[in-house]
């Protein structure tokens, strides 16, 4: 049995020994804990210094990339200012060479004015020789042709400039489907007033409208949609509402007035505001193009009764409005004259054909030759086959070259 001064002594010697390893851990913990925390130290301090390398490099390179944009970029502007200067250069010599051709086109239609060329009029249309034989015989082959019409446009063979005058928009036409001479002409886009001249020297030789014989209809005309056919003169009314009206020229009287059919009409092309209905003729009889709103993006064709003024037929096409200066008729087959705002040269590039035989794919892009404006009006002559255009202010007889359909 232990003494108790002796347990004690052990107990207590047993404790101090625990207090001490106590202590002993917590001195090992804290050196192990500073070497710990030094060694993220330094491996901080070592991530952090290969990071300022990095950045160090891509400062450098920035620098660098910076340099050389700059210097790209000062070459790109020296290169868009010659560019420009040579872009001006350019165009000065444009204009100077568009207003020497303007000029020179000037000098030959005051030539053509002061010594007018005999017309483009075939021989076999002016009645020089009264012979009734010859006559018939130089007949026949245009009442066959009208009897089959199954021609097309291959080509403008030839043009002739007959008159300028201040105006730039109107109408001037001869009777489409008679063996008159007379010619008539509509002076702008809106009157009550049309000029008939005897013959077409007659307006060639003089200047303005002396030699014409005035017609004062009895409704106003708003447009250059109008013709006159077989003796008769075609035209529209727009006030109160879209109005045909069939004026006897010989008479002058109103033979038959009708409302047009379309509603909610647009203008029927985009570069002739002032048409919204455009009336033709061709070897089939009366046509007419417009266009609403319900199909505002692309014309319409009606054929018409000449008699009743009655609406026979009618036909969306695919000839879109927008750039569309004007249109005409050729044996069933619709021709869409286009050009642009800018005003560049006058172009065929859309065709119709009721028929189905011609399409915009087989159809010959064909450009008329001389450039002046704009055309506001052209009228096909299916006796002649020739196109009565209005252009600026230029009167002009486009001369066809026409071709089989059938060899398309």
């Amino acid at each position: 049995m232990l003494h108790a001064p002796f347990y004690s002594h052990c107990l207590g010697s047993s404790q101090k020994m625990g207090t001490l390893i106590q202590y002993l851990a917590v001195v090992f913990a804290v050196v192990l804990t500073v070497q710990s925390q030094s060694s993220f130290t330094e491996y901080i301090e070592r991530r952090l210094s290969a990071f300022e390398d990095r950045i160090a490099v891509w400062y450098d390179q920035t620098q660098r990339y910076s340099t050389e944009y700059r210097e790209f970029k000062n070459q790109i502007l020296a290169l868009v200012d010659s560019l420009d200067k040579e872009r001006e250069e350019q165009r000065r010599n444009l204009d100077l060479a568009t207003s020497r051709i303007e000029r020179v086109e000037r000098e030959m239609d005051y030539l053509e004015t002061k010594n007018p060329a005999p017309a483009c009029v075939e021989v076999e249309d002016k009645f020089i020789d009264k012979n009734s034989d010859k006559t018939l015989r130089k007949k026949k082959p245009k009442q066959n042709k009208l009897a089959d019409c199954r021609e097309m446009i291959a080509s403008i063979k030839a043009m002739k400039i007959v008159k300028k005058l201040e105006t730039t928009s109107g109408l001037w036409t001869r009777d489409l489907m008679s063996d008159s001479e007379k010619v008539y002409l509509f002076d702008g886009t809106g009157n009550d007033t049309i000029y008939e001249f005897a013959r077409l020297r007659d307006l060639t030789d003089f200047s303005g409208l002396m030699k014409a014989k005035k017609i004062r209809l009895p409704y106003p005309w708003a447009g250059t949609g109008h013709l006159v056919y077989k003796g008769f003169l075609y035209y529209i009314r727009d006030k109160p509402e879209f109005q045909l009206i069939k004026f006897d020229l010989k008479n002058q009287t109103v033979i038959d007035s009708a409302m047009f059919p379309a509603e909610q009409q647009i203008p029927v092309y985009s570069l002739s505001p002032f048409n919204y209905i455009d009336l033709a003729a061709d070897e089939q009889g009366l046509w007419a193009m417009y266009a609403t709103q319900e199909n505002e993006k692309n014309i319409c064709l009606a054929r018409l009764d000449p008699k009743t003024l009655d609406i026979e037929q009618m036909w969306d096409t695919p000839c879109p409005i927008e750039n569309a200066e004007n249109a005409f008729v050729i044996c069933g087959t619709l021709y869409v004259v286009y050009n642009s705002k800018l005003r560049s040269r006058s172009r065929i590039q859309c065709v119709y054909d009721v028929n189905g035989i011609v399409t915009n794919e087989l159809a010959p892009l064909v450009y008329f030759p001389k450039r002046y404006g704009t055309h506001s009006s052209i009228k096909y002559s299916p006796r002649e086959n020739y196109l009565y255009a209005w252009d600026d202010g230029y009167q002009i007889i486009y001369r066809l070259a026409m071709k089989q359909k059938s060899e398309l």
